[in-house]
């Protein structure tokens, strides 16, 4: 393998691991290579991403290595983030909604392991409409964060406090988590969440 396929494969390994980060210690012991060749690597990398006018960079944050999105486009997120378009919120973030409502403080790891895929976008929407937010770091290496719900979310629902929930039997079966999510916002609401609805009412309380 090559620097270029080598920076690919650091380029792929830090999408995968998210807002986790790896230290330059995992990259090279997955690489099979010296961890100062990786840490060049990883300079070399930084300036490409930099020269080639990406929409990505390579952060150090607490000694691990992510991938981030550059400050200047933060205005674009947030249009996104509450665009009409994307209003209605995906199977993915109800899944992953329902499941920090039941099991929080949760970490994104541990939601994953329920869900059995990645649900970092579907953290990232939720966090953006304001229904769910960090309420910890877990005591573990790189010390992840804590989701759980917020207000607005209890708000929607006209819950006095997350005891309200109802009894589901959605951790059950994780087969089938679909069924089980559609069943549950049923009866939590009769249709499925819209973030208009979500902050018409968070204007009303």
């Amino acid at each position: 393998m090559n620097s270029g396929q080598m920076k690919s494969a650091i380029e792929g390994l830090l999408f995968v691991a998210g807002d986790e980060g790896l230290n330059i210690k995992q990259l090279a012991e997955v690489l099979e290579q010296d961890p100062q060749f990786i840490d060049e690597l990883i300079l070399e990398l930084q300036a490409d991403l930099i020269r080639g006018e990406r929409g990505i960079q390579i952060v150090k944050l607490a000694g691990t290595y992510q991938l981030a999105t550059k400050p200047e486009h933060a205005a674009y997120f947030e249009r996104l983030a509450y665009s009409p378009s994307k209003a209605s919120l995906s199977q993915a973030a109800l899944e992953t909604l329902a499941i920090v409502a039941y099991r929080q403080p949760i970490t994104r790891i541990d939601i994953e392991e329920i869900r059995g895929v990645k649900s970092e976008r579907a953290l990232q929407t939720l966090v953006a409409k304001d229904l769910i937010h960090e309420v910890d770091r877990a005591d573990a290496p790189g010390r992840p964060i804590l989701y759980g719900t917020t207000k607005p979310f209890l708000d929607y629902f006209a819950l006095a406090s997350i005891d309200d929930l109802p009894e589901t039997s959605l951790f059950e079966n994780d087969d089938n988590l679909e069924e089980e999510t559609r069943l549950l916002f049923e009866k939590l609401d009769g249709e499925q969440i819209t973030f208009e609805e979500v902050a018409k009412a968070d204007k009303e309380h």
